[in-house]
Order: C-alpha cells, then structure tokens, then sequence
C-alpha cells in the first residue's frame, strides 16, 4: 500500500473515532500525516530495549543515611 493511501486510510479512522464530524478533513489528514511519518522514523530507529541502568537508585530515601 503507497504512503498517500495508508494517510487516507488513517484520516478516515481519525474522522470517524471523533464521531465524523463536519469539515475537518483538513485536520485528521494532517494529524494522519504525522502519525503515519512517527511511526516510519520508530521502524527506522528498530525496536527499543529498556536500559537496565534506569530506575536504580531512584528513590532519594534509599540513598540518605538511616533511611
């Protein structure tokens, strides 16, 4: 499927999850431009892994003396 028709597709989605509102083409195509571009740079970046390192030692009370 070519790019224009994955947006057309997705602003079709955005119109009808808002419940089809009148004259707002203009908006969900935007919107669907810019969801359909974020999600091609995450599969270009490849998937996210979580760093371990993240979270330790986080809690200020664990790092005061006698707490």
């Amino acid at each position: 499927m070519d790019r224009e028709e994955r947006i057309r597709q997705r602003a079709h989605e955005i119109w009808e999850r808002e419940g089809r509102p009148e004259g707002r083409q203009q908006e969900h195509w935007d919107q669907a431009v810019q969801e359909i571009e974020s999600e091609g740079s995450e599969a270009e970046r490849g998937p996210v892994t979580p760093d371990p390192a993240v979270g330790v030692g986080s809690d200020p009370a664990a790092n005061r003396p006698g707490g």
